[in-house]
């Protein structure tokens, strides 16, 4: 039975979804957590954490349920150009985000993460990278006023 489940890619997908979910939940509940009108600074990790548990159990559950005519095992070459694009994204945004602002971070972030799909086109990636860049400048620096200048040059 052991066998069985390890091999099965939503089991181990809800799995880690659980692990980092509990991960979360037990950080943002070290923090003061506030009410609903007043949010502290662990509400949204405790919040984020539960329910990313709760998708977790809800994924592996659907993983373990699945019987052994529908087998769907690990890839079995991996697939370095997808994981390092997916990997490299959130680090290009740190540190465009430090030295550049906004709109470099989020650019950067989505084209490179974007390039590691093996279907995807250099035009395609900078259509969807300039969509997402603007969409994320007027959500988050107009609309929510999130304390990140849009354009630096250098150290902030």
């Amino acid at each position: 039975m052991r066998e069985f489940l390890s091999r099965r890619r939503d089991f181990l997908a809800g799995g880690l979804m659980m692990l980092l979910g509990l991960t979360a939940a037990t950080a943002g509940a070290g923090y003061n957590i506030g009410t609903l009108q007043r949010m502290g600074p662990g509400f949204f990790p405790l919040a984020l954490g539960v329910i990313l548990t709760l998708l977790g159990v809800l994924i592996a559950g659907a993983g373990a349920a699945v019987g052994a005519e529908a087998e769907d095992s690990l890839p079995a070459e991996a697939h370095w150009r997808g994981w390092s694009c997916v990997i490299a994204g959130p680090l290009l945004f740190v540190l465009f985000a430090h030295y550049g602002g906004l709109l470099p971070a989020t650019f950067a972030c989505v084209f490179v993460s974007a390039l590691g799909d093996r279907t995807a086109r250099l035009r395609s990636s900078l259509v969807l990278a300039a969509g997402v860049t603007l969409l994320g400048a007027i959500l988050f620096h107009l609309l929510l006023g999130v304390p990140l200048p849009l354009w630096t040059w250098g150290l902030s």
